[in-house]
């Protein structure tokens, strides 16, 4: 006998992010001033040739929820990026967590910043306890297939890229500490200088022509362009100042050549 009323699907009945909670008070891993510093480098130097900004996804220590079958399962990566999802024009939609059975679409990307109690797990060198959730490298590696799995050890100055070549990571080669990703057409490198008025060894994106410019750097791109641009007006306006001399000199009146 037909249903007027149809089963509604689970992305409608699931739980969303205004379920979910968003974070968890004393949870290890949490971001010192350095996870937060290393974030906002990645953020304002990706800009990728192939996507807008409205077309990709950029956070940071947002909460990843992964399986649908263990809906408070979650991880909360130190940033990560996402193709092909609209990121908020609005501030009333901003995402309180990263659901995944309501967006439909994985991480491409997943950078953890390794810290001393995590190491271990960043590195996948933990085994799942019993009756426990997945690890980070199983979620990323088997649940998710991110593509590309990055780590950074800033107390060695140790930078690892994974990609995942069939059903597992594998450790790419990294000549000089940069990784080109064609998908991007960018880079992802390690660069020696200073942002937010700390020097050190950072994770940063690259295209072909050189590092790219952080929003400080446009900025004072942008000032330099402009003190060039008065630069030329005044000399401009003294060359036309002394054709003007010369013209009296000659006994001609120069705003009166009609």
């Amino acid at each position: 006998m037909y249903d007027p009323n149809p089963p509604r699907s689970p992305q409608e009945t699931m739980p969303t992010m205004y379920d979910l909670p968003s974070e968890v008070i004393g949870e290890s891993g949490l971001p010192d001033e350095f996870h937060c510093i290393q974030a906002d480098l990645l953020t304002e130097t990706c800009q990728p040739a192939n996507y807008s900004a409205t077309e990709i996804l950029l956070a940071s220590d947002l909460n990843l929820y992964y399986d649908p079958r263990h809906t408070l399962w979650y991880k909360r990566p130190d940033w990560y990026m996402v193709l092909g999802v609209a990121s908020a024009s609005q501030q009333q939609d901003l995402r309180l967590s990263y659901v995944i059975w309501q967006e439909g679409i994985a991480p491409f990307l997943v950078v953890e910043l390794l810290s001393p109690g995590t190491e271990q797990e960043d590195l996948g060198k933990t085994l799942r306890e019993v009756n426990q959730p997945p690890t980070k490298w199983e979620v990323y590696e088997r649940i998710l297939r991110v593509p590309y799995y990055v780590v950074y050890d800033r107390y060695d100055n140790i930078l690892r890229i994974f990609q995942l070549i069939g059903n597992r990571y594998e450790a790419v080669p990294l000549p000089d500490n940069r990784f080109w990703l064609a998908e991007l057409e960018l880079g992802l490198g390690l660069w020696q200088g200073t942002y937010q008025q700390t020097t050190g060894l950072w994770l940063r994106w690259y295209n072909s022509q050189g590092w790219l410019p952080t929003l400080a750097e446009q900025a004072e791109q942008e000032r330099q362009r402009a003190e060039q641009e008065r630069q030329r007006a005044e000399q401009e306006r003294q060359r036309a100042e002394k054709l003007a001399e010369y013209v009296r000199s000659l006994g001609i009146d120069p705003d009166n050549l009609s």
